[in-house]
């Protein structure tokens, strides 16, 4: 096989959903936005239904039409990105219910979908989604009277504990909801953390899901095996890679793998980062190319490895985030379509 291999634990995803959701008393729903962070919709969803999800959601109706054929009837779906434009025929053949963010988004659903379920997003000081206060405040009774599913708004800084963002949009958002008996949301993973107070009623893990950042006590759920494709002998002076950034100080064993930055691994990680062939680091050598990875094996001896791993025991999405100067969000969702996949569970 010439190309990586990516091994998604279901077991894990649906363990650290259970962990979080034992971590309150609201209802836990999972976010799925984006393919499930660029995983794979079907078996993770499914995997999450099994653990006992029952709320799902995700950045745009396609991705809910996605979610739906892979689950059938039942669960709730919402769509953050409300009802836009076009999505009607979406929203109502699949179920959705869309958060709605905008006094135009209010007017669209309700002249084109009447009778189909929504929730209310609002801005509690983001400045990226939602209805403002005042906005809320003209709309607010006139909306109430429909009977929205669910009233949420989303945390700036939840993966920051101790910044004062924080408090402020938990006091906004308590205003802004107060007296209603319709199920509030605030929280994603790094809400969840905060403790109680920024619960409510439903909480909403994304990137917890997979053991990264903020829930640092989770499971990773990735693993990521690239195979080698050559090895050779450098001797001192010779240079590895585009540009000859990379010198050979001393004899050494380079093994070239499949893998690049066509497939999300970025050329900023050359600077710093290495795969692992067993407990054994081998550090990258030169610059990463579109589709080939150059690494200097010389610690392993005569052994000649197959394959070596890039994200696993020793390394994840994280680390590799902080060498890309980064997060490990954008290294999940970027993981490239070359990759085989399995799914364990």
């Amino acid at each position: 096989m010439s190309t990586g291999h990516l091994t998604i634990d279901l077991n894990a995803i649906a363990e650290n959903w259970r962990t979080l959701d034992a971590m309150t008393a609201a209802d836990t729903a999972a976010v799925v936005k984006a393919d499930c962070y660029g995983l794979g919709v079907e078996p993770i969803t499914r995997a999450l239904a099994r653990a006992g999800a029952r709320r799902f959601f995700v950045a745009a109706a396609e991705e809910g039409a996605a979610v739906r054929a892979a689950l059938g009837p039942g669960p709730m779906i919402g769509v953050f990105s409300g009802h836009m434009a076009g999505d009607s025929t979406l929203i109502r053949n699949n179920d959705l219910t869309p958060m709605l963010n905008s006094v135009d988004q209010v007017l669209r659903h309700f002249e084109s979908l009447p009778q189909q379920s929504f929730g209310l997003q609002l801005d509690t000081g983001m400045n990226r989604l939602g209805m403002e206060p005042a906005e809320w405040a003209a709309l607010r009774e006139p909306v109430l009277q429909q009977m929205p599913a669910m009233i949420m708004s989303h945390l700036a800084c939840a993966d920051e504990p101790d910044h004062f963002m924080n408090a402020k949009q938990l006091r906004s958002f308590r205003e802004m909801t107060e007296g209603l008996d319709i199920p509030c949301s605030l929280s994603a993973t790094g809400g969840i953390l905060l403790g109680s107070d920024y619960h409510f009623d439903v909480v909403r893990p994304g990137i917890g899901l997979y053991g990264a950042r903020p829930y640092e006590a989770g499971r990773p759920a990735v693993t990521l095996e690239l195979p080698v494709i050559q090895t050779r002998e450098v001797q001192p002076g010779e240079t590895v890679g585009y540009g000859n950034t990379w010198t050979a100080q001393r004899p050494a064993r380079i093994a070239t793998v499949s893998a690049g930055y066509a497939d999300g691994l970025f050329r900023a990680l050359a600077s710093t980062l290495g795969l692992w062939h067993g407990d054994t680091r081998c550090p990258i050598a030169g610059r990463i190319s579109m589709d080939l990875i150059s690494v200097d094996i010389t610690a392993l001896g005569d052994e000649a490895p197959d394959y070596l791993t890039m994200l696993g025991a020793h390394q994840g999405v994280d680390d590799l985030g902080d060498a890309a100067g980064t997060i490990g969000y954008e290294i999940l969702t970027s993981l490239g379509a070359r990759y085989s996949r399995s799914y364990q569970s």
